[in-house]
């Protein structure tokens, strides 16, 4: 208590609490000054696969043996509706012959169709005669900025050779049409999309969360607070992420920043109404701000500190995913939702301190003297004391426990039931808005040509010298699912290592073509043991997005299976120091693990039956398991807190009751800004963050009108005291701050 009346002191004291904002002024100024932005280090080619994945060894394997075909494709789209004219394809040839005679910045390779006639293109159209697809490769180093200038300069080449804009037309008319697909123009479209994502992103939040604050406390003021909070604590939180990206600790791409954007504001508020409410109520009974702000932050702080240090630890156990997405959200999740946390027990304090009860202007609280002397200057009749309150959702907690437990519990069980139907994609094409130019261009393929020339796997076959060429073409070309398989290739180093292009029947990024890439492997090892080849295990490599986003697969679900149960493990240790009681830790973690499977079965409700989507990223329920356990558990922090420190001088229902009662507006207010700005990413045209979004949104808000209000407090009234056990209360108090007698 005296630990937190010094520290009380000190960040909001008469004088220190200029010292405080000084402080955070002279930290956010130097940073800046001196460490570089977050943004300006982002990096968007970082790898995802470690290196002992299949299809990075493959290829490794593919650029030594095959250097011609290791690049990066784009695969250029030309289309025209009634059929390209000799004209079209004399203009595509010389840009091919432009591109070998002054390769683009990154070029690694183009195919020599500037040295063909014509009617050596017209074999390559399709059936319809209007579309043809030409491939330039890039460098595997070039990061899709650095792609994006390489393809806008071949862009301004072609439309200097055509005479028209073909990037420009639309795929339906009449005129020569260019659409650039493949992993090339896939990566080009995506870090668009977040690049334009960031700063939309950015203020609809901002604007979301000053339209609830103002509509909570009708106060432009204490709206503003919080959000200078957030400021600041971006301000420090963007230079040490960026110093630590420069220095090569960790890297950071636009996915991470666009989520770490929206957890800052929705996190951040949230701590930061945890004191000002009890400021606010402080201020109705305590005539002295400094008073009623040292009694606030004394009695609030253990519980934002104790929810900040889950969602950190819990976004911490992201460093343990082997798949780099996956990883490099850990560090910046961890470290902005932890300068937030000593933002909101130090920043908010002080501004807190210097505007008083100024803060809630026009709606000030007062005491009940404060008010009558109030009235007595304006010559006003004394208000008169509104009676207490004893009703509310407490009271009806408390009374009907039992069938609060069972309603809620089928209620969030039936919706949870649907989680089990779930589909998922690793599709990155179908996250994409369908006017996107590598969706566009991707369509036409499909329509036009097999869909799996899209991305066409590359197999490599060590034969040792024992196999034809040309039989293990038939063997693969005999395939189901394998439409087009090319001549064999022989490797530039080991002349026993034969290379095939192949492409399959389905889209190349679907499940159903990934699921191909094992038995496309067992096919060409079984043909090697066929002809007495040994050990074929190591002499057969898949190379390309579909093995690419096979190992993705694999690995997604490798990190999914073992990052959930360590973050159950790491708040349930937390919450057993911070309660001592295993049997309370058990049913606050096991109703949190209750609301993400019935988020995740609403969610799939509207995201498959509502807006039409088959499937959902397989990323998902890693990345809203991790923030809605962690963030859930802050509400049942903040409140369990609140009835476990009320226990100490009233009967245990009472406690519930008041508990429930004081904590529920306050919580309510979070879970709306919380959930609304996760809700935010519903609005960006990116399917993973749309689906990221209203997924977690709904499972802020399960969390925030039925198992924080409901469903907990049900069952510690169930439970009676053996909600303590094996702990016996009165060493539960000693560990948590006393309550105010007020």
């Amino acid at each position: 208590m005296k630990g937190m009346s010094g520290y009380g002191k000190w960040v909001a004291g008469r004088k220190t609490k200029w010292i405080t904002l000084a402080v955070w002024i002279v930290i956010v100024g130097t940073l800046t000054l001196l460490w570089p932005s977050v943004n300006s280090q982002v990096v968007n080619n970082a790898q995802n696969l470690p290196d002992d994945s299949q299809s990075v060894r493959a290829a490794a394997v593919a650029e030594q043996e095959f250097p011609a075909g290791s690049g990066v494709p784009a695969l250029l789209v030309w289309h025209k509706e009634g059929g390209l004219s000799d004209e079209d394809l004399i203009h595509i040839i010389a840009v091919y012959g432009k591109l070998e005679q002054q390769p683009l910045p990154h070029q690694n390779y183009v195919p020599p169709l500037g040295q063909l006639p014509p009617q050596a293109l017209q074999a390559s159209l399709s059936e319809d005669r209007s579309t043809l697809v030409t491939p330039v490769l890039f460098d595997k180093s070039a990061d899709s900025d650095q792609l994006g200038e390489a393809v806008t300069q071949m862009k301004e080449l072609i439309s200097a050779e055509t005479g028209g804009d073909p990037a420009a037309a639309k795929v339906d008319g009449s005129e020569l049409s260019l659409r650039v697909s493949g992993p090339v123009g896939i990566s080009i479209d995506a870090t668009g999309l977040f690049k334009d994502a960031d700063v939309s992103l950015l203020i609809a939040t901002v604007i979301l969360v000053l339209v609830f604050l103002l509509l909570i406390y009708r106060s432009p003021i204490l709206a503003l607070i919080p959000l200078v909070a957030v400021g600041f604590a971006y301000g420090v939180t963007s230079p040490v992420i960026g110093k630590m990206a420069q220095e090569g600790w960790i890297t950071v791409d636009s996915q991470a920043i666009s989520i770490m954007t929206v957890l800052l504001f929705g996190a951040g508020t949230d701590y930061c109404l945890f004191l000002i409410s009890r400021f606010r109520q402080m201020l109705k009974v305590e005539e002295s701000k400094g008073r009623a702000l040292l009694s606030a932050i004394t009695h609030s702080s253990g519980a934002i500190a104790m929810s900040g240090f889950t969602v950190v630890l819990a976004l911490f156990a992201l460093l343990l995913a082997k798949y780099g997405a996956y990883h490099r959200f850990a560090v910046p999740f961890s470290v902005s939702i932890l300068i937030m946390g000593i933002a909101s027990l130090t920043l908010v304090p002080a501004l807190l301190a210097i505007f008083g009860r100024t803060s809630f202007f026009p709606f000030v609280p007062r005491t009940p003297l404060m008010e009558e002397e109030r009235a007595r200057a304006k010559g006003k009749p004394a208000p008169q004391p509104k009676p207490a309150r004893n009703k509310g959702i407490g009271s009806f907690v408390v009374s009907r426990p039992w069938a609060i437990v069972g309603v809620t519990v089928v209620l969030l069980g039936v919706l949870a039931s649907f989680s089990g139907g779930i589909k998922f994609t690793y599709d990155i094409l179908s996250s994409f808005p369908e006017d996107m130019e590598s969706r566009e261009g991707f369509d036409l393929i499909g329509n036009q040509f097999s869909p799996g020339e899209l991305a066409p796997a590359k197999l490599m076959i060590d034969t040792e010298g024992k196999a034809d060429g040309e039989d293990l073409k038939v063997i693969l070309g005999g395939l189901s699912y394998v439409d087009v398989v090319s001549d064999p290739q022989q490797g530039a180093v080991n002349k026993n290592i034969l290379g095939y292009d192949i492409e399959f029947k389905n889209n190349p990024y679907s499940l159903e073509a990934m699921s191909h890439i094992p038995a496309l492997q067992d096919t060409a090892e079984q043909a090697l043991i066929d002809v007495g080849v040994a050990e074929p295990g190591d002499k057969v490599w898949v190379s390309g997005q579909t093995a690419t986003q096979h190992d993705t697969k694999e690995l997604g679900e490798r990190d999914t299976d073992l990052i959930i149960p360590v973050v159950i493990g790491l708040i349930t240790l937390l919450l057993l120091i911070y309660l001592r009681s295993v049997v309370a830790t058990v049913y606050l973690v096991a109703t949190v693990i209750l609301s993400f499977f019935s988020a995740l079965g609403l969610g799939w409700i509207i995201i498959h039956y509502l807006l039409g989507a088959d499937a959902i990223q397989g990323a998902i329920p890693l990345y809203s398991f991790v923030f809605l356990v962690a963030l859930g558990e802050d509400y049942n922090i903040f409140m369990i807190s609140n009835i476990w420190k009320k226990r100490k001088r009233m009967p245990l229902k009472q406690a519930v009751a008041e508990g429930v009662n004081e904590t529920g507006s306050v919580i309510t207010s979070a879970g709306l800004i919380l959930a609304g700005t996760f809700a935010v990413l519903a609005s960006l045209p990116i399917q993973v963050l749309v689906q990221f979004g209203i997924i977690t949104a709904i499972g802020v808000l399960l969390d925030t009108f039925i198992v924080r209000p409901f469903l907990v407090p049900a069952i510690t009234v169930l439970l009676g005291r053996w909600s303590f056990w094996p702990g016996k209360h009165q060493e539960l108090e000693k560990a948590l701050p006393a309550v105010d007698e007020h």
